[in-house]
């Protein structure tokens, strides 16, 4: 009994040296490691050494640790679950509003779009999957920076906005402020920031590996207008239905 509980001590060991890590993208030596999450030394380097030897974490020439390929296959099949498990709520949340539905994942410093459900209206807003789109001036993108923290969040966010159309907000400062209101109300909105004539909400959900994805409803910008309010609550409903599926309540 003693040793399984040692067993199980160690697993949430490394799971913790592991979310730790994998928030620090310009990696942290051992020793780092350890101080952050609160660990004797000696056991923080019994327990990289092991994940090191099954590829989930990884020394650079620096020395300093980084999530290794691993851990990073074992996430793309996390994404690849997320887009099985969240595909009926966001094909109901379509017909629901009759709009376009997206889901959408962080893929380094850009939105990925993975799947989609596109509204039957005549008028409606299509992209493809595997495209990519900028963070700052789309609501998935909004989304997205809002659930990380907030030093990762203002990495990830320029110096300098590039200026998407005339609605695209180019002040840093401001934009930044706006994703406290993200993570205060869990909608975030572009109104036509990215594309002249479109608009959208997003909201934020979480996998079971404790990554980021987004739900996005896209349309034209004129039927967005003063119906903000019915269609992000109609997305929080299902934010929370997919949420509570992922965590398997």
């Amino acid at each position: 009994m003693a040793e399984r509980r040692d067993g199980v001590q160690v697993l949430s060991r490394a799971a913790q040296m592991l979310r730790r890590l994998a928030a620090e993208p310009d990696g942290l030596t051992s020793i780092e490691l350890a101080d952050r999450v609160g660990l004797p030394r000696s056991t923080a380097y019994r327990i990289v050494g092991t994940l090191c030897q099954e590829g989930l974490m990884r020394v650079l020439p620096s020395g300093k640790l980084r999530i290794g390929a691993g851990l990073m296959g074992i996430a793309a099949a996390g994404r690849r679950d997320l887009r099985h498990e969240a595909a009926p709520y966001l094909e109901r949340l379509s017909h629901e509003l009759d709009e376009t539905v997206e889901l959408v994942v962080l893929d380094g410093d850009e939105a990925l779009f993975t799947n989609q459900f596109v509204s039957s209206r005549s008028l409606r807003v299509v992209a493809e999957v595997g495209d990519r789109f900028p963070l700052h001036c789309t609501a998935c993108g909004k989304a997205l920076l809002s659930e990380l923290p907030h030093a990762e969040a203002e990495r990830l966010v320029p110096a300098k906005l590039e200026p998407f159309t005339p609605h695209t907000n180019v002040n840093r400062g401001e934009l930044l402020r706006e994703l406290d209101l993200v993570r205060a109300t869990g909608v975030a909105y572009d109104h036509q920031e990215h594309s002249l004539g479109i608009s959208a909400v997003g909201a934020a959900i979480r996998d079971a590996a404790g990554a980021s994805a987004a739900v996005t409803v896209v349309m034209p910008a004129a039927r967005l207008e003063g119906n903000e309010a019915h269609v992000a609550a109609a997305l929080l409903r299902v934010r929370d239905d997919i949420q509570r599926a992922l965590n398997g309540d």
